[in-house]
């Protein structure tokens, strides 16, 4: 499964959330698509998450109006919404317009753990897309 990981760069996500995953199981099973995993310049994400995209990680620990933006548009395009967020911080109530799916993470082994379990859920219900 195609799976689009949406982030706020306010943080250092290469570490907290690239790595993590990338490192992970998950990474040999699905393919991830870490849209600033070599620069900062804009990915073409619309394209991908209206042709492309199984899943949408979007991590919403930190506002931002990027993530918003990617988040409204899968709902759009009918990709299914992951939203994650670190412990001790409270996303925007609006991610909750699109998803069910709002799990708070401790650890690197818990988000890879938590995000492994919601994938699984996520592909059995999923209607063929890549």
């Amino acid at each position: 499964m195609n799976i689009y990981v949406a982030h706020s760069t306010a943080f250092n996500f290469k570490k907290e959330l690239y790595e993590p995953l990338k490192n992970s199981v998950l990474a040999s099973r699905h393919n991830f698509v870490f849209p600033h995993e070599n620069s900062l310049e804009l990915f073409d994400s619309k394209s991908f998450l209206e042709n492309k995209c199984g899943l949408m990680i979007a991590e919403v620990s930190y506002p931002s109006t990027g993530v918003g933006i990617e988040v409204g548009w899968a709902n759009i395009f009918g990709v299914k919404v992951l939203a994650i967020h670190k412990k001790g911080t409270a996303p925007s109530s609006s991610v909750k317009v699109v998803t069910d799916k709002i799990i708070e993470y401790v650890s690197a082994e818990d988000l890879t753990k938590t995000v492994g379990e919601i994938i699984e859920s996520f592909k059995k219900s999923s209607q063929g897309r890549t």
